[in-house]
């Protein structure tokens, strides 16, 4: 049994078929079981690719199609006796899932947390009160894309500076829309170089494949693939102003409190990660209970700070702060919880359990030796960031980390830039893309985000041969 156990291992970390298929596993690689659960990811993820054409939420389709295959595999090992094989290679696809989906839900807790608090309003009345001009609006949105995503990740960091640049320019569609394209491309970009920035960087640094201070090495990479397509579609931009506007925004108590708990949560989870080799999820959850200790304080301390605070504003005579104040709720951590992503959280458990059933039936270790070892190495990471354009990055990383080939850093940090990078070339290839064409629908789409595709392609070229050129030293 423990030599059947091994080598289920091996066959999910991604060595060929033929070296597992001794060890007691079926072979349904080409039995008609194992096609059908191919059929049905492809079709699913179909589904997922037309979310902007039949407004179906990308979770529903893939939830199902993880519940069939592992259905279909299940019953082919049952008739076979081998029940506990299929079961324990579920749980070993929904443990990895599981470590993620917490390190995620935190993360998104604090920055619901933040834009209930009022933080990103802030910001954004920032910007529109300055009066920048269009090509100004354009380079500060994106630049702050670059730096932000990198800590909020690349999803919430995207429909944050899309609901400012949406507020700023509310009369013109046509910078709506190329604004919308730079942020997708900066909101990527920033967060390649970081293991916080997007889920694919996450799933590597979990992976414990890449070190945490190593992927700050993809940040001139990362630069220059923004930078090159932003300069390009810059040079098209009219440079006018938009409406001003006086729009003022008092952030709410605790704010600057709770950005503070959140860089001291990543703070933890690095540490712990790093000094004692825990996953960043235990750092991540017991940054929840810091966020949950402050919450109570908020609470508790709620009547006397509305006190001082009422009888402030009627010394002055100001009925418009009186009346916000008798609408003010207590803070709710659990509340916060709710309003997580939890689309974006199922998608993310429907794509690892499905290709974790493909792994374990053997396509991957198909792939990989069709991808590096017929291929280079170079060519076939390369290759993968541009497929991240059509099959999203989050399903390609997972693969590669199934398959586990045998790797320099310099070709795992490649993978990790060109995933990142890649599904900025279209909208449909990254949760940013997908998300700002529901919250700028009709106005940012797929083929208006389909026009600078050229230019984006030449960014990902460029930020490829830059890592190429300044890491050499991690190839060896």
């Amino acid at each position: 049994m423990n030599k059947i156990l091994q080598g289920i291992v091996l066959a999910m970390c991604g060595v060929s078929s033929q070296a597992h298929a001794g060890e007691g596993a079926i072979d349904l690689i080409t039995h008609p079981v194992g096609l059908l659960c191919v059929a049905i990811f492809i079709i699913a993820y179909i589904f997922v690719i037309l979310e902007e054409k039949i407004h179906l939420r990308k979770s529903k389709p893939v939830l199902v199609a993880a519940g069939i295959i592992w259905t279909l595999i299940a019953w082919q090992y049952s008739t076979q006796n081998l029940a506990d094989l299929s079961t324990a290679a579920f749980r070993h696809a929904l443990l990895e899932f599981s470590e993620l989906m917490l390190f995620l839900l935190v993360a998104m807790t604090y920055i619901n947390a933040l834009e209930e608090r009022r933080l990103f309003d802030g910001l954004r009345a920032w910007l529109v009160e300055r009066g920048f001009s269009y090509k100004q609006l354009f380079w500060i949105s994106g630049v702050m894309a670059f730096c932000i995503s990198p800590v909020a990740d690349n999803l919430t960091t995207a429909l944050l500076l899309c609901a400012v640049v949406m507020k700023v320019a509310a009369d013109d569609a046509r910078f709506i829309a190329m604004a919308c394209v730079n942020i997708v491309i900066a909101a990527n970009a920033g967060g390649a170089f970081s293991p916080f920035g997007d889920i694919t960087t996450l799933m590597v640094w979990q992976a414990d494949v890449v070190e945490f201070t190593e992927f700050f090495v993809l940040f001139l990479p990362a630069l220059v693939s923004y930078i090159i397509p932003a300069f390009i579609m810059s040079l098209y931009i009219n440079n006018k102003h938009p409406q001003s506007s006086d729009e003022q925004v008092e952030l709410k108590r605790g704010a600057l409190r709770i950005l503070c708990l959140f860089l001291l949560t990543i703070l933890t989870a690095v540490i712990l990660k790093t000094a004692f080799g825990l996953p960043p999820v235990v750092g991540m959850m017991m940054g929840l209970g810091y966020l949950q200790f402050f919450g109570y304080f908020l609470r508790v301390t709620l009547p006397g700070s509305l006190a001082r605070k009422r009888a402030m504003a009627e010394r002055e005579g100001d009925k418009q702060r009186l009346s916000r104040l008798g609408n003010v709720v207590p803070f709710d951590v659990f509340s916060r919880v709710s309003r997580a992503e939890w689309d974006t959280l199922l998608f993310f458990y429907g794509i690892v359990i499905c290709v974790g059933g493909l792994g374990f039936i053997g396509y991957l270790a198909l792939l990989s030796d069709l991808l590096y070892t017929g291929w280079s190495t170079t060519g076939a990471n390369i290759v993968l960031g541009l497929m991240s354009a059509v099959v999203d990055n989050i399903p390609v990383m997972f693969a590669v980390l199934q398959m586990m080939p045998d790797m320099s850093h310099g070709q795992w940090l490649l993978i990790t830039l060109t995933a990142g990078i890649g599904g900025s070339i279209l909208s449909i290839g990254s949760a940013a893309g997908v998300a700002l064409m529901g919250q700028a629908r009709g106005i940012y789409t797929f083929n208006s985000h389909l026009k600078w595709a050229p230019v984006i392609l030449l960014g990902y070229f460029a930020g490829v041969f830059t890592h190429l050129y300044l890491n050499t030293s991690y190839f060896n």
